[in-house]
């Protein structure tokens, strides 16, 4: 199937890539087995290490550590930026703030545990982006992944805001934005809501508009905008909230986000990879970190 689907033999890349995923499903006697027993790519524990799928900001480890390996050996996406990293910085910041006499360790469970909920939050959110990233790694040489995006769409004096992470491969061009609330979250009217959520929190609407600004400076569509949650945060593990600013956006469950970027959305979203280069040169263009 490889051979057949490669886009060198006329095949097509999006089917290549559903290919090379069903591989990582089933293509070696454990991973078969384990598929087997019902556990899925992403929440199995295999090749390089325990997955962290389904693990809550309350189970998580706080400190920044090195990822388990979840290539196998595919060769690696090209990645850019640091994912979790200004979230990490800013938690640091508050945490300054809230204790400036703290000494040690700032991930230590007991501070993390004592810290203000709005503090707490900035260190979910970075070990969100941070699992995002992990499964993102996944992919394989045909992707290109950027985090931590700088996006000018915040009010005059005020700090750049951030897009979590954009992945562009043969299947579509991608904006991500990772969260954990600590609860479920639900639809209501094209947005999300539960009770982690503020009152005021829209996270699609500000999806939205941060990678409407990136389409704009870069010059590129997006195919889809996803919410990335924790697994079991959301009734399904992809879920469509409609079309935002004329581009599809989903729910995605964490485990779910690597064959979600192979698969696209079903469609051949691009007329080839002379097409997808053009697009990557683009966004390398107008792309800047935080």
């Amino acid at each position: 199937m490889l051979r057949e689907t490669h886009p060198d033999t006329g095949g097509v890349a999006v089917h290549f890539h559903a290919v090379q995923a069903a591989w990582d499903l089933i293509g070696t006697p454990e991973t078969r087995a384990a598929y087997d027993r019902g556990l899925s790519f992403g929440g199995q524990a295999g090749r390089g290490g325990t997955s962290t799928a389904g693990a809550s900001t309350a189970n998580a480890s706080w400190a920044p550590t090195a990822q388990a390996n979840v290539r196998g050996t595919r060769p690696a996406p090209r990645e850019y930026g640091i994912a979790g990293g200004a979230q990490r910085d800013e938690y640091l910041a508050a945490l300054t703030e809230w204790n400036p006499g703290f000494t040690g360790d700032p991930y230590g469970p007991v501070l993390v545990r004592s810290a203000p909920a709005q503090v707490r939050r900035l260190l979910a959110k970075a070990v969100a982006e941070e699992i995002t990233a992990h499964y993102l790694s996944s992919l394989g040489i045909g992707f290109t992944i950027w985090h931590s995006i700088a996006t000018t769409t915040a009010a005059p004096g005020e700090p750049d805001e951030k897009l979590d992470h954009v992945v562009l491969g043969a299947s579509g061009l991608f904006a991500l934005s990772s969260h954990d609330w600590g609860a479920p979250v639900r639809t209501r009217k094209g947005e999300l809501i539960g009770s982690g959520l503020a009152a005021d929190e829209r996270p699609v609407n500000a999806l939205s508009i941060r990678a409407k600004y990136i389409a704009r400076i870069s010059r590129v569509p997006f195919t889809a905008i996803l919410i990335v949650v924790p697994d079991g945060a959301s009734d399904e593990s992809v879920m469509s909230l409609g079309v935002m600013r004329g581009v599809p956006a989903l729910v995605v469950q964490r485990s779910r986000v690597p064959d979600m970027m192979r698969r696209g959305l079903g469609t051949a979203p691009f007329r080839g990879g002379a097409e997808v280069f053009d697009i990557r040169t683009r966004l390398m263009a107008g792309i800047r970190f935080l």
